[in-house]
C-alpha cells in the first residue's frame, strides 16, 4: 500500500469533513439498538475525499463533465446519506428519522428513494455492471469529461456478475471508469467465509490499472485519485483498505461489527470516543 503527503491543509479540511460525516453517523444511529453504524464509520474518509474533492457531483445533473456515483453496497447507505447531507444534497429530509418506519432514509439504498439514488444497493454486487455500462454510454455519446465512480465492498468480489463487469470494462477501455472497493474483510456478519485475495492481483489480471492504499487514510486516498485520474486508457481500482467502526474503539473492537449491536446505555461512549479518537 502506498500512503502519499497532500497539502497539509487539504488534508486537514477533509479530516474535518470525515468527522462531520461520522457525527451524523453516530447520530442517525443512536438509540436504534442494533445498525450498519460501522459502516458508516469505515466509509467516512472515502466519502469525504469523494464528495469534497474528486467528483464533480451534482445528483440533478448528468451533462458532459459532470461525474456519476453508483452505490452498489446497500447497507452502507447510513454513510451515504451521511455524507450526501454534509454536501448539501439532502435538503428537506431529517437524518434523526433513518430506519425508521415510514422514513424516506431507509437502511439501504433503493432505486429513487430518494430520487437521487440510481440503483437498488444490496450483496449482488450488481453496481459494476451498471457503472460499466453507463461508462460506455458516456463515450458513445462523446461525453469526453465525464467519468462514472462504482463504490462497492470486498463481499461483492464473490459474486460473478462483478468479475464479468470487470472484464468488459477492460476490453473496452473504459478510461473514464473508477471502481472503489472497500476491504474491510468481514463476511456473514462478521465473519470472513472465504478467502477473496489477491486483491491488487485480480484486478490486474482483468486489465484494470489499480492502486491500493489505507482508506482511513486521507492522505493516502488523495494520492490514489489523483494517479488514477491520469490514466485514461483503461478503468481503474482503488482497493481501500478500511476497519469497521474506524474512529470508535467501542464498535470497532465488537466481535461482530458488520451488524452491531449497542445497548441504549452506550450511546454517550459512543460520542464522546468519536470526539476522542474519530
Amino acid at each position: 500500500m502506498q500512503t502519499v503527503r497532500a497539502v497539509p491543509d487539504r488534508a486537514s479540511e477533509l479530516r474535518r469533513l470525515a468527522k462531520d460525516i461520522r457525527r451524523n453517523v453516530v447520530r442517525m444511529a443512536a438509540g436504534k439498538g442494533e445498525g450498519y453504524v460501522g459502516q458508516g464509520l469505515d466509509v467516512a474518509d472515502i466519502l469525504a475525499v469523494l464528495f469534497a474533492s474528486e467528483l464533480r457531483y451534482d445528483p440533478a445533473d448528468h451533462s458532459d463533465g459532470m461525474d456519476r456515483l453508483i452505490f452498489s453496497t446497500g447497507h452502507y447507505s447510513i454513510g451515504l446519506w451521511a455524507a450526501l447531507a454534509n454536501a448539501g444534497h439532502l435538503q428537506g429530509y431529517d437524518l434523526d428519522t433513518y430506519g425508521a418506519d415510514g422514513s424516506r432514509l431507509i437502511m439501504s439504498t433503493h432505486d429513487g428513494h430518494p430520487p437521487l439514488i440510481e440503483l437498488t444497493g444490496g450483496s449482488l454486487g450488481h453496481g459494476l455492471g451498471v457503472a460499466a455500462g453507463l461508462a460506455l454510454g458516456y463515450r458513445i455519446s462523446g461525453f469526453s469529461r465525464s467519468r462514472v465512480f462504482n463504490f462497492m465492498t470486498d463481499g461483492e468480489l464473490q459474486e460473478g456478475s462483478t468479475w464479468e463487469s470487470a472484464m468488459f470494462a477492460a476490453a473496452r477501455g473504459l478510461g473514464n471508469l473508477v471502481c472503489i472497493v472497500d476491504v474491510n474483510r468481514t463476511q456473514a456478519d462478521g465473519d470472513l467465509v472465504l478467502e477473496i485475495e489477491p486483491h491488487r492481483e485480480k484486478w490486474s489480471a482483468f486489465g484494470w490499472w489499480v492502486d491500493e492504499v489505507d482508506g482511513n487514510d486521507i492522505a493516502a486516498l488523495l494520492g490514489a485519485f489523483d494517479r488514477a485520474r491520469v490514466v485514461t486508457d483503461r478503468p481503474k481500482a482503488v482497493i481501500c483498505r478500511t476497519t469497521l467502526g474506524c474512529g470508535v474503539p467501542l464498535i470497532m473492537q465488537r466481535e461482530r461489527s458488520h451488524f452491531v449491536r449497542v445497548d441504549e446505555n452506550e450511546w454517550d461512549a459512543v460520542a464522546r470516543q468519536l470526539e476522542e479518537f474519530g
